[in-house]
């Protein structure tokens, strides 16, 4: 549904940019309210009249001709539910990417903090350029969303990918954007993240190698659904939701339980420790003469199991509360990743297992992109193709 929702077009120096004009009309007739931002070399392509005509507002170019006296960068990003900018330059995307502010649109796009989406559109030479290809991935990182270009005869002259993809298709981007906010709305997501600490003595511990960047970008979703978010991490994030900040897989049991009572789902990515020393040291552990240093450790609670059983106590227990959360666990495995999985979601018993495989450099712990298998009870799999963890998280 588009109806009364405001949305921020920027326009760059393409070809391309003449198919803008029947993306806001599509976009007018389904109830949108639309503003346009173009940078100069924008109004070589399409003209000002054109763009006014059929956003039935002022277009916007020039930086410093605010109204009511508030910038204007500030007071469209205020004013816009989401951002499309298409087609969108090589030049532009490295200025968003660096966080250049040089003119009105890339202004704008600095100071946006709403759902943003850019759809390329260049040569396939400079699409295929590694610096641009850095920059959406910094983009990317961000949480800005954009669309790939199309393959076909370029405006240059070439064959190739560059340019830009189906007018039908940013529409539907931006109309599941602007849906999107509202998917979640009133319910409570609890999600843990990073790998819990495992005190040995006052300077000493025993962790992993879990950066809890996908249980972050599973929050920033889910926050951006519309849920109420609870994010229980090992890590320090400055993020718009509450946080609990644990350390040990003690403290993450404590904090999960106390969530739970009012969670309608919980997603246990955290990589919990499943062994913890027995006996801390009080004081730092000197080293002495001999060649070998001997820890007892001791099993930690299985956080996961212990919450699949009480969901099945809640369903006997006729007084329980009605809501009982749908429970997310995940599956870190070097080998074997599918046999693994499917035999501990039906050990630990919950609703879905996410399975992902540490032994890859390029999706394993600290890395920005992760390929995934969703795995329900009934054993049926679905794979997540290898993205940026923001896109497996969405």
């Amino acid at each position: 549904m588009m109806q009364n929702k405001h949305i921020l077009i920027g326009i760059t120096g393409g070809i391309a940019a003449y198919k803008i004009c029947t993306l806001i009309r599509d976009f007018k007739k389904s109830g949108a309210e639309v503003k346009v931002i173009c940078t100069p070399n924008a109004l070589n392509f399409v003209t000002k009249l054109t763009l006014q005509n059929l956003s039935q507002n002022e277009v916007y170019e020039g930086e410093f001709t605010p109204q009511n006296w508030k910038p204007e960068h500030i007071s469209l990003s205020d004013w816009a539910d989401i951002m499309l900018i298409a087609p969108a330059t090589a030049n532009t995307i490295g200025k968003i990417a660096q966080g250049i502010a040089d003119n009105l649109l890339t202004s704008v796009a600095c100071a946006f903090s709403k759902k943003m989406i850019i759809a390329p559109a260049m040569n396939c030479n400079m699409w295929q350029n590694e610096s641009v290809q850095k920059n959406l991935k910094t983009l990317q990182a961000r949480g800005i969303e954009y669309l790939p270009p199309e393959e076909g005869f370029l405006a240059c002259g070439y064959v190739g990918k560059g340019r830009l993809c189906s007018l039908e298709k940013i529409y539907n981007a931006v109309d599941e954007a602007l849906n999107y906010s509202e998917k979640f709305k009133g319910e409570k997501i609890v999600i843990t993240s990073g790998g819990t600490i495992e005190q040995i003595d006052p300077v000493r511990y025993i962790s992993n190698y879990s950066s809890g960047k996908m249980g972050l970008a599973l929050a920033k979703s889910a926050h951006n659904m519309g849920a109420e978010v609870v994010l229980i991490t090992t890590k320090d994030f400055e993020v718009p939701f509450k946080t609990v900040k644990v350390k040990s897989a003690i403290d993450m049991q404590n904090a999960v339980f106390e969530e739970y009572k009012t969670s309608d789902y919980i997603i246990m990515t955290a990589a919990v420790a499943d062994y913890r020393v027995k006996e801390k040291s009080k004081q730092k552990i000197k080293k002495g003469e001999e060649e070998t240093i001997t820890l007892e450790l001791v099993k930690n609670p299985d956080i996961l199991a212990q919450l699949c059983k009480k969901k099945i106590d809640c369903r006997a227990d006729k007084s329980a509360r009605n809501n009982i959360p749908i429970i997310v666990g995940f599956c870190a495995e070097s080998e074997n990743l599918l046999k693994n999985a499917k035999a501990k979601i039906e050990k630990k018993g919950c609703d879905f297992l996410i399975a992902n495989d540490i032994s890859r450099n390029d999706i394993g712990f600290g890395a920005d992109e992760n390929e995934v298998y969703i795995i329900d009870k009934k054993g049926e799999v679905t794979k997540l193709e290898k993205a940026h963890k923001n896109i497996i998280a969405r």
